[in-house]
């Protein structure tokens, strides 16, 4: 397969904002050092400012969140450009076209509003910017299947499906990453991997923090819309996937959007959502305001691998850890050998995303003695921090080569808007918790069927049980 041409500039609007900031500023030095970005960069926003200006929040963006060198940095001014304008004035996109020169094959990284998507790209089209170019758009991809759909219909009026690169910055990082691998360069997992073996799955994305300043943003989403939606939902696919029969990008995302269009839409009844104490006194956030800082939900995938194997989702802010963690628990023995006083913990399978990276398989080993008792043992296969390539450096690097492996198909977005269509905006009761637990206890009786919720690094075991020492919150009204 021929490789798809290298783009020869690189346009990322809102180049001014907190997300190029935090995090793309940083992702260009790292490239720039590597020596994948060598073409024009040039930032577009309506701030009333000059190249000097973006020079300087580059600068204070490096110092803050990069590795500042001043040799380094100057590497990077040197392809810096900017084009200051309204998105809505088609003399901004004629300025676009001026700054890219001579370059024909432009990526366009649209780190905005989706609201903006269509206007942008519009612009961009009006002023021959299009050709032979690829756009780069950021998430949420809709708020909803209808609006998803409306956008993709949008993008499709000026380019191929080809030329479109969702990004979902948690498919970059080298945790999820190893969960593909994980599973597809080793043989001993697929003959478990199953129904017959697999009794359920966890999935949580725990956060100890809170909105940190972002209420409005976040009044708009929630965490269904925000992490659910999106990041878990890919995690899934990565963990219940067909093998591609080759490495061939498109193949690879064919086998995730089966296993998508197999998700079953969730019910609201396997549904809980939270809200901390406290959010509504958040600056942005409505006195009365119902949307969930916490979800927990219940899949199923109906497929002949997967078919009744519950899949338990839950993510939340102001949570005891810090932490993302895979958990599958396989079935118990079918009868047991050794007499123990109660019944022994399943095998398992760990995958901790982060902070630290883990793989372990939870067995069981004959304890120390006479008799023949058991204890659960871990056995680690793999622990340390993630790569040192941040996701955005990843990602912005393969968009600049074509290659759409990490990036989310159009298919693949509307069928997860599928699955969650029925319990976003307020479908289901919404259940106060309290700040440093693990969300609200109906919760617990969502998971109860299959057990309990599994803890996670960096919590303490008295946090987990003084949640369900603690009184049950009444749902908010």
């Amino acid at each position: 397969m021929a490789a798809a041409p290298i783009s020869d500039a690189l346009v990322f609007f809102g180049a001014t904002g907190d997300l190029a900031y935090k995090q793309i500023f940083p992702a260009l030095q790292s490239l720039v050092l590597r020596e994948q970005l060598t073409c024009p960069i040039i930032g577009v926003a309506k701030a009333g400012w000059g190249l000097e200006q973006l020079r300087e929040r580059a600068r204070a963006s490096l110092r803050e969140h990069g590795m500042f060198d001043e040799g380094n940095f100057q590497r990077l001014c040197q392809l810096l450009r900017y084009v200051d304008g309204d998105y809505r004035d088609p003399r901004t996109f004629t300025r676009v076209r001026e700054a890219l020169g001579n370059a024909s094959r432009p990526l366009h990284y649209l780190a905005i509003p989706p609201s903006l998507f269509a206007t942008v790209v519009e612009g961009l089209a009006q002023a021959s910017c299009l050709k032979q170019a690829r756009v780069v758009v950021e998430k949420p991809f809709g708020r909803d299947l209808a609006s998803a759909r409306a956008l993709n219909e949008t993008l499709h009026r000026f380019l191929p499906e080809s030329a479109v690169f969702r990004i979902d910055h948690f498919l970059g990082k080298e945790p999820v990453q190893n969960l593909l691998f994980f599973r597809f360069a080793n043989v001993f997992l697929e003959p478990i991997w199953n129904r017959q073996h697999v009794r359920s799955v966890q999935v949580t994305l725990a956060e100890r923090f809170g909105v940190q300043g972002r209420g409005a943003f976040y009044e708009e989403v929630g965490a269904i819309r925000d992490v659910l939606q999106n990041h878990l939902l890919q995690v899934i696919g990565l963990l219940t996937m067909e093998a591609p029969f080759c490495s061939d990008p498109e193949n690879l995302r064919d086998e995730k959007a089966r296993v998508f269009k197999a998700m079953r839409s969730l019910d609201p009844s396997s549904v809980v959502r939270g809200q901390f104490r406290g959010y509504r006194s958040e600056r942005g956030v409505s006195p009365s305001s119902r949307v969930e800082t916490f979800a927990a939900v219940r899949l199923f995938i109906d497929s002949w691998r997967w078919a009744d194997v519950p899949f338990y989702i839950r993510a939340g802010k102001c949570l005891p850890a810090t932490a993302t963690e895979v958990f599958v628990e396989l079935n118990h023995p079918p009868r047991p050998i050794f007499e123990e006083p109660t019944l022994a913990s399943p095998n398992s399978v760990r995958f901790r995303l982060g902070p630290d990276v883990l793989i372990s398989l939870g067995a069981r080993a004959k304890r120390p003695g006479g008799a023949m008792r058991g204890e659960d043992v871990d056995l680690v296969a793999i622990q340390h921090r993630g790569g040192t390539m941040k996701p955005y450096e990843r990602l912005l690097g393969d968009a600049m080569r074509g290659d759409v492996s990490l990036f989310a198909r159009q298919e693949t977005v509307e069928e997860a808007w599928r699955v969650v269509d029925p319990i976003v905006g307020g479908a289901t009761p919404l259940h106060e918790y309290e700040p440093g637990t693990w969300g609200p206890h109906e919760a617990d009786a969502l998971i109860a069927p299959h057990g309990r919720w599994r803890s996670v690094p960096g919590a303490a075991e008295h946090s987990e049980a003084a949640h369900h020492e603690e009184p049950a919150p009444a749902a908010i009204h």
